[in-house]
């Protein structure tokens, strides 16, 4: 079978971040869907890295050690791939309990603020026998809708927990600098994440572009669950004309974003693997 018949998918989560499914049961889903390849992106984490590792040795499923980082463009929040991540080195591992840190004050600020109107919101609840869970707003909503305070996530959001909500707080901003200076040293590759889910125009994504590259940008996400195929060939056309590599991935969640699937996306996705081993070679 040629590499382009070969199908993966470079933008998968777990429960290590803010997937449903445990990062075993993520590779178990992989196999099923027929892939031969993953990345495990969980965001700001690669807690679930070692155990998907293990679980897969003796099985036909490809696994990158990857992550999602998230960091402000003109006060905007973006997110980052890694691929390929120095998963064992000590430093990175310190790196990201700092943003691990950030983040949970944040949330534990989150907490209080609904506390303090009668929410029945706990940190025990959002992690949801996860410990080493990375919390994110979708922890919350999820909480909300379990709770029966909102009829769906979208509702919690909406109301709740989105950007102007009483509820929300911003997470601590990290600059591009900083979450480029972590993938360029600790992984193989960094690649820009889903650029049109930010609302920029194009204009704007070939500026963000430029500047990441000035910073060590690889690549671009042109494949991705949000994106149309008119789009998907823009954001081809851009990588080509910047000499970036191209990547594509569903950003699995399981349970979280249902309509998602693993390498499939909302139906009609299809990675080649010719696509992972453009982005060995780099």
């Amino acid at each position: 079978m040629s590499n382009d018949m070969k199908l993966i998918d470079l933008h998968v989560h777990s429960n290590a971040s803010d997937g449903s499914l445990s990062p075993s049961q993520v590779a178990d889903e992989a196999i099923r869907q027929g892939l031969c390849a993953i990345a495990l992106t969980d965001h700001d984490t690669i807690d679930g890295i070692p155990e998907i590792l293990n679980y897969t040795e003796d099985k036909p499923l490809t696994v990158v050690p990857g992550i999602e980082l998230s960091c402000y463009y003109n006060k905007r929040e973006i997110h980052l791939l890694g691929f390929y991540m120095d998963y064992e080195n000590p430093r990175l591992h310190k790196e990201l309990d700092k943003l691990k840190q950030a983040r949970e004050n944040r949330n534990l600020k989150m907490i209080e603020l609904m506390q303090a109107d009668g929410l029945p919101i706990t940190l025990e609840k959002l992690l949801h026998g996860n410990p080493d869970s990375v919390i994110t707003r979708a922890h919350f909503a999820r909480v909300l809708v379990e709770e029966g305070i909102c009829k769906d996530k979208n509702t919690a959001f909406k109301s709740y927990i989105g950007i102007g909500c009483k509820y929300y707080l911003p997470k601590p901003e990290v600059s591009c600098e900083h979450a480029m200076s972590i993938l360029t040293s600790y992984s193989k590759a960094a690649f820009l994440a889903h650029p049109l889910i930010y609302h920029f125009g194009y204009t704007q994504i070939e500026d963000l572009t430029d500047y990441l590259m000035s910073l060590g940008l690889k690549g671009i996400e042109a494949y991705h669950s949000s994106n149309n195929s008119y789009e998907s060939d823009k954001l081809r056309s851009l990588a080509l004309k910047k000499g970036l590599a191209i990547s594509g991935g569903s950003d699995f969640h399981g349970a979280v974003k249902p309509d998602i699937t693993m390498g499939k996306g909302r139906g009609g996705m299809r990675i080649p693997l010719r696509l992972l081993d453009n982005i060995q070679e780099l």
